[in-house]
């Protein structure tokens, strides 16, 4: 997928509306339409990658958008109760769109397995 058919990069060039959490300048973060939990943000680089494994070790967008995830799950108090962060790869590890998102799951216990 090229950048101009990618759903997350016409979010980031504000061609589709979002509920944005945070902005860097490589950095996007916010709501997410299908929550999965009370808070369930997503961060992209705002630079259009495919997936984790287009990450090379002269980037690092991984890190960057561990950072975003990080502080907003402070402002929201979550450190106390805790937070899940999850990268998907590929179809059948879950990944529904072609390009590189971190998920903010929060707000009720995350533990894994759930039940």
């Amino acid at each position: 997928m090229n950048q101009e058919n990618c759903l997350f990069c016409k979010i980031v060039l504000k061609k589709i509306p979002s509920a944005v959490v945070y902005e860097g300048d490589e950095v996007l973060g916010f709501k997410d339409v299908n929550p999965q939990a009370p808070v369930h943000y997503l961060f992209v680089p705002k630079r259009h990658l495919g997936s984790v494994s287009q990450v090379t070790t002269t980037e690092n967008p991984v890190g960057l958008l561990v950072l975003a995830a990080t502080h907003c799950a402070r402002e929201l108090k979550m450190d106390s109760t805790g937070y899940r962060l999850v990268m998907n790869h590929g179809h059948d590890g879950g990944q529904t769109v072609e390009h590189l998102h971190l998920h903010l799951l929060g707000g009720r216990s995350m533990k894994w397995p759930p039940g």
